[in-house]
């Protein structure tokens, strides 16, 4: 059984694009190096600016636990302490597919 952790920021308008660039890197390096996550998707959209959506699909929560102890995942966190005006983490123990 997989597990699912989504993530909702709400970010500081001076700062998306800057975060952004260090969100796509983080995302790229999860898929790319960490066997257990097998998905990162980031998401956006116009009609809600500053907001940005992260679904990602782990073989298991201690897959999960382990990206959060990741050298890119620690650098990002640190990274965008300032940027972030929320953040909103929810985890799905359970994906049927």
């Amino acid at each position: 059984m997989r597990y699912a952790v989504t993530v909702t920021f709400k970010i500081r308008p001076d700062q998306f694009e800057a975060f952004m660039v260090l969100m796509l890197a983080n995302a790229q390096a999860s898929r790319l190096n960490e066997e257990g996550c097998h998905v990162f998707d980031v998401a956006t959209d116009a009609e809600r600016p500053g907001e940005v959506f992260l679904y990602e699909l782990y073989d298991d929560r201690a897959a999960f636990e382990a990206h959060l102890e990741t050298l890119h995942f620690k650098a990002f966190d640190n990274a965008i302490k300032e940027m972030v005006l929320e953040k909103e983490i929810k985890t799905y123990a359970q994906v049927v597919q």
